[in-house]
């Protein structure tokens, strides 16, 4: 067989070239920290290391997504906190009002201190996150979701609430709708007595007392409704009427109860509930006594408020006023007490949202720890193993180089 010059020089080079790659291949190795660099390098390895990798972006997207939600479940915390403050403030306000010792000038000057606790409620009812978006308008974020029309707040947000993806199984509110907090009562509430603001008379209320929750009329909401009558020796007579179907039940066979009306402390039974009335009513005055939340009377933090300051605010004259007032203290107070414990109820809530978060952040760190783990047996580099490689590649590419400088220097001239 013929051996060429030419073909000596080009086993020579290519085997060079061929050790020298090999060599090249472990310094990038080497260089980037990685066993897999190209996808050729290990095909399957590469695949898996995708799908891992985009796993592990999820995962890390879900953390980023976790953190806005603690962002505003601790907003949202922290005003309901602010709020509840405030509530208790209000509240200590209209005790010190209950007093009959106070002239007109002192409740004004608490109906005074009381306008500035109801500014602190709404300011802090529309408060706004950090990007700008109005935390207690559901979906509707983008304009404050309380506004004031006259003397009365209105509420321009939604019924809805915010919410985030936290994990690929957990859909999680991150806000409350501002009706779930200003407009709402706990279920555990009871009922609620409410003089009529337009009543003409002094006739006050004690109560209401529950005496039978186990009366068929229990739950029911009821109106008691005064008229003068000149077949009772008083001259006075009472309705008792159930609110059915969205009405008062006015009909004579529709009402729970009528009779006499004598006041000194007389007490009505209804519906498994006890009131205890004092004072001389006028024709067609009445008394409300509903659950809180029902119909007949739907709670309203800010209408609470704005009730209060209004007979803080008007010169007690005469026995009307005088009874208009304690009415109006009485029930306001039962109306913040259930104001406060809805709240409460919410931040609670709220503060079991962040606690939830905090077990998903620690489940989520722990999966992201696994995929770093996987995707570092799939194609990360044995240094030991790659520099060990590094030595014999460099060795095998020395000894191409020299046997390709002793062959270059051969001639079969020197034989002949």
């Amino acid at each position: 067989m013929r051996i060429s010059s030419v073909t000596m020089f080009d086993q020579s080079t290519a085997s060079m070239n061929r050790q020298q790659s090999d060599f090249l291949k472990v310094s990038q190795q080497i260089a980037s920290g990685r066993r897999v660099v190209n996808p050729s390098d290990d095909p399957q390895a590469a695949s898996r290391a995708v799908g891992v990798d985009q796993a592990k972006a999820v995962t890390e997207q879900y953390g980023d997504a976790r953190t806005s939600a603690r962002n505003s479940l601790a907003q949202t915390e922290s005003i309901l906190n602010s709020t509840s403050d405030a509530i208790t403030s209000a509240k200590t306000l209209l005790v010190q009002a209950s007093s009959d010792t106070l002239s007109n000038v002192d409740r004004e000057s608490i109906a005074s201190e009381l306008k500035g606790v109801y500014e602190t409620m709404l300011g802090q009812a529309n408060a706004t996150d950090g990007n700008g978006r109005f935390l207690f308008g559901g979906y509707n974020d983008s304009n404050p979701p309380f506004v004031k029309q006259g003397d009365a707040v209105e509420y321009r947000g939604d019924q809805n609430t915010r919410e985030q993806r936290v994990d690929a199984s957990r859909l999680m509110s991150v806000t409350e709708n501002g009706e779930s907090i200003f407009k709402s009562v706990p279920s555990s509430a009871g009922y609620v007595a409410e003089a009529n603001s337009g009543n003409e008379g002094n006739v006050t209320f004690g109560g209401p007392q529950v005496s039978d929750v186990n009366d068929d009329g229990y739950g029911d909401s009821y109106r008691v409704v005064f008229n003068e009558d000149v077949g009772v020796p008083s001259g006075t007579s009472y309705q008792v009427q159930r609110f059915e179907n969205g009405a008062w039940q006015e009909d004579a066979a529709d009402l729970v109860e009528t009779g006499e009306y004598i006041g000194e402390g007389q007490q009505l039974s209804f519906g498994g509930l006890n009131v205890t009335l004092e004072g001389t009513p006028a024709d067609e005055d009445e008394i409300v006594v509903a659950r809180a939340g029902d119909a007949p009377r739907e709670p309203n933090l800010f209408r609470t408020m704005e009730e209060a300051i209004r007979v803080l605010s008007s010169p007690v004259e005469d026995d009307a006023d005088k009874a208009d007032m304690r009415n109006t203290l009485n029930t306001s107070m039962r109306d913040l007490d259930n104001s406060l414990d809805n709240i409460l109820t919410v931040r609670a809530s709220a503060g079991a949202r962040l606690n939830e978060l905090d077990v998903i952040d620690a489940v989520g760190d722990n999966r992201s720890l696994n995929y770093e783990q996987t995707l570092s047996d799939l194609v990360d580099l044995d240094y030991n193993e790659a520099i060990s490689e590094y030595s014999l590649r460099q060795v095998g590419l020395q000894a191409s180089q020299k046997a390709f400088v002793d062959v270059k220097g051969m001639s079969l001239f020197d034989y002949l």
